[in-house]
């Protein structure tokens, strides 16, 4: 095991603490930026996934809305249990997403107008057109996660280690082991909370350009915490190429902790290139990124493959608590290769029979984000 100590780093990037430690990597070693990329690496990606913030100007680039004719159709559909929207017309927002910009939104689902058991089964059936296998996200067939604070659940103190079940901010990162993250929107906050998303292929551009060293620091295995967990840790990389595409998975906190599921102490710490990439990704990612208008009853769907995805802090109140429900999908049609180090990753998420899968109508935290959690 490495005797070096784990970085000055912490879940919440520090900008500059990265400005300090990328100038400290540069002077010690000013080739840096002069390295070549590793072998079969692009020097530069050209796509449809290559966009930044700036370049969309109206929702209308992205939002499908609903026409009342859509929301009498899906209506019709849950008073009698099956099908939900067009086809044709989410089969073809599924080829935005797998080849086209890597995002959509689905606007609006009239939320008030129906039950919680009956917007999870609208929120399903739509969703099953996108990509319609969808993935193990707790035990026992939990295929519905809720996006909720629960941190103030007095049962829950101090056990909550991942930000999606807190009011904090989340940084830049994927959802490990899923091509599709899709979200519906049941409540908004009452302030902040915004949805942000990024180009990772636009991210890798501007590093192949300026810091191939960083790129091929992502290239390499990284020791990944599995949280008390046996083995105690995995090793894969967070970046690869493969079919022509550039696929990014990881997320921070695997790599730093956050509050009941610290770093673990006895697997090798991470070094300070790998501390100044992952800075590096949060905050070119911020750079390009692009703010959604997320309301009520709408469905965001995003390639997990091709877009980073983030949350800003945020506020409730009695009257508006912001409540989110996720599913992690594949399209099997239009799925990406996977690299063999992520493909354990997904046939653990994708081990779940339709006949074994359940949709939890109440908030829980996952088992994976638990502290002290052996799941």
């Amino acid at each position: 095991m490495s005797t070096h100590q784990q970085p000055d780093i912490s879940y919440h990037p520090d900008r500059e603490k990265w400005a300090a430690r990328t100038a400290r990597r540069l002077a010690e070693d000013p080739s840096l930026p002069t390295e070549p990329l590793p072998h079969g690496f692009p020097r530069k990606l050209e796509s449809a996934l290559v966009w930044e913030g700036k370049d969309w100007k109206n929702e209308a680039q992205w939002v499908f809305s609903l026409s009342p004719e859509h929301l009498k159709e899906i209506d019709a559909a849950v008073k009698h249990f099956h099908g939900t929207l067009e086809g044709t017309t989410l089969l073809e927002l599924a080829q935005e997403l797998h080849s086209g910009r890597g995002f959509f939104v689905l606007r609006t689902i009239p939320i008030d107008n129906y039950s919680r058991f009956d917007n999870v089964l609208i929120y399903a059936g739509i969703s099953s057109y996108i990509g319609g296998t969808r993935g193990l996200q707790d035990k026992n067939g939990g295929v519905l996660s809720h996006i909720k604070d629960l941190s103030s659940s007095l049962a829950l103190k101090g056990t909550i280690g991942g930000p999606a079940y807190t009011t904090d901010k989340q940084v830049f990162h994927t959802d490990l082991g899923a091509d599709i993250v899709s979200l519906f929107a049941l409540e908004v906050a009452a302030e902040g909370g915004v949805s942000r998303i990024s180009s990772s292929w636009r991210v890798y551009n501007e590093l192949a350009e300026t810091r191939p060293d960083l790129i091929d620091t992502l290239s390499k295995p990284w020791a990944v915490d599995e949280f008390g967990r046996d083995p105690p840790f995995t090793e894969r990389p967070l970046l690869y190429y493969i079919d022509d595409k550039i696929i990014i998975q990881y997320a921070r906190r695997y790599f730093t902790g956050f509050q009941a599921l610290p770093r673990s102490k006895d697997i090798p710490p991470i070094t300070e290139a790998q501390a100044e990439a992952l800075d590096a990704l949060h905050f070119l990612a911020e750079k390009y990124s692009l703010g959604l208008n997320f309301q009520k009853g709408d469905i965001q769907y995003i390639n997990n493959l091709s877009i980073f995805h983030a949350r800003d802090g945020f506020r409730d109140n009695e009257k508006q608590q912001r409540h989110l429900l996720r599913l992690w999908q594949r399209n099997e049609d239009l799925a990406w290769t996977l690299p063999e180090p992520l493909q354990h990753l997904w046939k653990r998420t994708f081990n779940v029979t339709p006949e074994d899968q359940t949709f939890a109508l109440d908030p829980v935290v996952r088992d994976a984000v638990k502290g002290n959690s052996k799941v």
